[in-house]
């Protein structure tokens, strides 16, 4: 039995006991010590069904902590190892980390470095791991030489990873938000300027003055259109959410008058090789105690009424779970 968040279609968000199953083939049973609250989970809880395609189902795309046991086949990680796994089907198409044990796609888990320890590893999670992509993306494109580039979205989970990712490789970074009280904070995080995300949701000219090298964005929708309209010959933005809508209303003129690239993130599906790479990254390159600023601990129960919050866009920073509380 394992102590979880159970999302139902007939009843509303609890924690309970359920049963856990053997991992089958391919797949690994890890001990969660952790997992986080994202965007995700809370649709999930929300029985969003875009996000929730398990009745029921456990919340938590994020699943951190040791690999305890495996099932048939060739793995690549081993009983003991320290793991984090992201998206992958979890807390969507299968149950996922608000729960103290997951069984999960085994070859999906990263193991972690050493120096890497297991609740920051949840705290950068899957917001992080995406800021990570992201950032692994943009760099293709564009040097810190070339300009400024801009964050949307920056007092989330992925703009709180994105942020100082950005700054310690010596890009100028401009954050955008919709709680500029939050301002020392985005600028103890890497950032030069913090600009309110109000000039950028309203639908704007389909080629305006170009002012960004890059982007990273979380938000879609207008603000992601007039992103594109305001990037510099030759540069690029990422695209990665859709918290302002999922529509992007733009012309091919960013594309074909300036080169601008528009980039898509997908964390959920990306392969193990990435997955490493972007660890890699993480580990080496985010500095524990900048993000741990900004991230908070909770309980099952706490999570439940986080993830609508997270939701409703009124949470900064990270928030980690600890299934055992």
């Amino acid at each position: 039995m394992t102590r979880a968040v159970l999302v139902s279609s007939s009843s509303a968000p609890a924690v309970t006991e359920i049963d856990v199953p053997d991992p089958r083939e391919g797949e690994a049973l890890v001990d969660v010590a952790y997992s986080s609250v994202n965007y995700k989970d809370g649709l999930a809880l929300a029985r969003n069904a875009g996000v929730a395609r398990l009745d029921p189902l456990v919340p938590g795309i994020d699943v951190v902590g040791t690999v305890a046991a495996l099932g048939p086949g060739v793995h690549d990680v081993r009983i003991g190892d320290r793991v984090v796994l992201n998206g992958a089907g979890a807390g969507e198409s299968r149950h996922g980390g608000w729960a103290t044990h997951a069984v999960v796609p085994s070859g999906s888990l990263v193991v972690l470095p050493d120096a890497v320890p297991l609740d920051f590893a949840a705290a950068i999670g899957t917001a992080g791991f995406t800021a990570a992509l992201s950032v692994l993306a943009l760099a293709r494109f564009v040097d810190p030489a070339d300009g400024p580039v801009l964050v949307t979205g920056s007092s989330g989970g992925v703009g709180s990873v994105a942020i100082p990712l950005l700054a310690g490789r010596g890009y100028r970074v401009t954050a955008s938000t919709g709680r500029t009280g939050n301002a020392d904070s985005l600028r103890a995080l890497g950032a030069s300027e913090v600009v309110d995300r109000a000039t950028l949701a309203e639908r704007g000219r389909p080629m305006q003055k170009a002012v960004w090298a890059g982007a990273v964005d979380s938000v879609g929708g207008a603000t992601l259109a007039n992103l594109l309209a305001s990037t510099r010959w030759g540069g690029a933005v990422t695209a990665c959410g859709l918290a302002q809508d999922a529509e992007l209303p733009t012309t091919v003129l960013p594309f074909i008058l300036r080169g601008v690239s528009l980039l898509g993130i997908n964390s959920v599906d990306a392969p193990l090789g990435l997955r490493r790479a972007a660890w890699d990254v993480l580990g080496a390159e985010l500095d524990p105690a900048v993000l741990g600023r900004v991230t908070r601990t909770a309980g099952l129960e706490e999570a439940i009424r986080v993830g609508p919050e997270v939701v409703a866009g009124r949470v900064r920073g990270r928030t980690i779970v600890d299934p055992s509380v």
